[in-house]
């Protein structure tokens, strides 16, 4: 397996536009069974052409996998860390992250599992990224639970099935489909939050034992 040499270089129109269609080929036929030529194919460049931007198959996989993963940071992880309620926390967490999935950056969101195919320092380069992320998910369950206004789930098995819900939508969202993007990340923050928070003044009550 050919290592990846550098980081991740500064992004540019061409290259976001390089990552994004080979993601949506890794996602479709899967990293294995796509070849250079097929991504250079389907941006209609030559196999040198597209070797120009990346050294590698897998140097293109790590710049998606890390280019997805700056999105979800800048854009889910900062501004939800400074937000102190844990509901509304939660919520933001949720909307900002399916409006990720059902844009432009879906097909590339959707490549956690491709990971494994990653040279080993690029794969913990890219685990510890995406750890950062479920511990904000898991660290805002658990404060809620704290608080008695988590319903009766675990927070691990919550905070996995949140982030599983959101990575599945771009297998059937559609961008002229009858929701808009924006109305889909609403409803699905709204069943994250209805399905796992109490409403507020409905703390778990203890069972009396008689």
């Amino acid at each position: 397996m050919a290592t990846v040499r550098a980081l991740v270089r500064p992004a540019t129109p061409r290259r976001i536009e390089i990552c994004r269609t080979a993601a949506a080929i890794f996602r479709d036929r899967g990293y294995d069974a796509t070849s250079v030529s097929d991504v250079a194919r389907a941006l209609g460049i030559t196999k040198a052409g597209l070797y120009h931007y990346f050294e590698s198959k897998e140097a293109l996989l790590f710049e998606i996998t890390m280019y997805g993963l700056d999105r979800v940071r800048d854009d889910v992880v900062i501004p939800a860390r400074g937000i102190k309620d844990p509901e509304a926390r939660l919520r933001e967490i949720v909307t900002r992250h399916a409006s990720i999935a059902t844009r432009g950056h879906g097909a590339i969101a959707q490549l956690v599992d491709e990971v494994a195919a990653l040279p080993p320092a690029r794969r913990k380069q890219a685990e510890d990224r995406m750890r950062a992320y479920i511990d904000l998910v898991s660290d805002t369950l658990g404060e809620l639970r704290a608080a008695g206004r988590l319903r009766d789930v675990d927070p691990a098995v919550a905070a996995f099935g949140i982030i599983g819900m959101i990575l599945w939508l771009p297998r059937w969202f559609r961008q002229n489909g009858r929701l808009s993007s924006e109305q889909v990340a609403k409803q699905v923050a709204e069943i994250a939050i209805n399905g796992l928070v109490r409403p507020r003044g409905r703390r778990r009550s203890k069972k009396v034992r008689r």
